[in-house]
């Protein structure tokens, strides 16, 4: 995955999909470029190999025998990747892939339409207020997971907002002369249909926050005014944009 995600940036074709081979902790600079102090002690390139094992080893049994609610197990697996920073450079980049990639493995399918990182972007002092707070406490034996978990969570309810706004938007956009035909909530599913073509109750749900019987109703809704039309059964059961819409 490091690999492919630098494939085109000549500067990292040394190292790129390679474990680091020369300390990169995380440091402080100044205005003039200076590098002032060392912020985070990442792992050392000799135990690098040994850390990731033991990190994909335990994100691998907590997904196949979940402990953790998946938000939480993603939480602190991103931040420990952080911190160990196993490659040379694109560790930030790698991990925002990877929390994209492991949000959409547990069903979280607003990831795709929503960035998180520039959720991050647009909050960065805060992100590495949390990260460094979590990751300085890391070896101490009693690790303080709360900063960045809190900081992690509150950046995954600002992305599901910031689609909601966009959703509402949409429907005023795409359909404003049915906006008098359906409830709110069947509009906004009209244009998440409209923006998608094709969508299931299961990613409805995800994606609007409401339960499945409700938005099993709206769909039906939408279908028996035309609005949109029911294709397949069971669990390849999805929705179409219909010829009134």
């Amino acid at each position: 995955l490091h690999r492919d995600l630098l494939r085109y940036s000549e500067k990292d074709e040394r190292h790129r999909g390679e474990w680091k081979t020369h300390s990169n902790h995380v440091a402080a600079f100044d205005a003039d470029g200076r590098e002032i102090g060392v912020i985070f002690q990442t792992t050392s390139p000799f135990d690098t190999p040994r850390a990731m094992e033991e990190l994909l080893a335990w994100h691998l049994k907590e997904e196949n025998e979940p402990s953790l609610h998946p938000l939480l197990r993603i939480a602190v697996f991103v931040v420990v990747l952080l911190a160990i920073h196993p490659f040379q450079d694109g560790n930030g980049r790698l991990s925002r892939v990877i929390t994209n990639l492991l949000l959409l493995r547990a069903g979280y399918g607003h990831a795709a339409y929503s960035s998180l990182e520039s959720i991050i972007e647009h909050n960065k002092e805060a992100y590495y207020l949390a990260l460094r707070r979590t990751q300085t406490s890391l070896s101490t034996g009693t690790p303080d997971w709360e900063p960045w978990i809190v900081f992690f969570l509150r950046s995954m309810n600002a992305q599901v907002e910031r689609l909601r706004e966009r959703i509402g938007k949409l429907s005023q956009s795409l359909v404003p002369e049915l906006g008098s035909a359906f409830s709110p909530l069947a509009e906004r599913l009209l244009a998440l249909l409209h923006e998608r073509r094709t969508l299931t109750v299961a990613e409805a749900t995800a994606l609007l926050g409401s339960s499945r019987s409700t938005l099993k109703d709206k769909f039906r809704e939408l279908v028996e005014a035309g609005a949109a039309t029911l294709h397949g059964k069971g669990r390849g059961a999805h929705y179409r944009p219909g010829r009134a819409s």
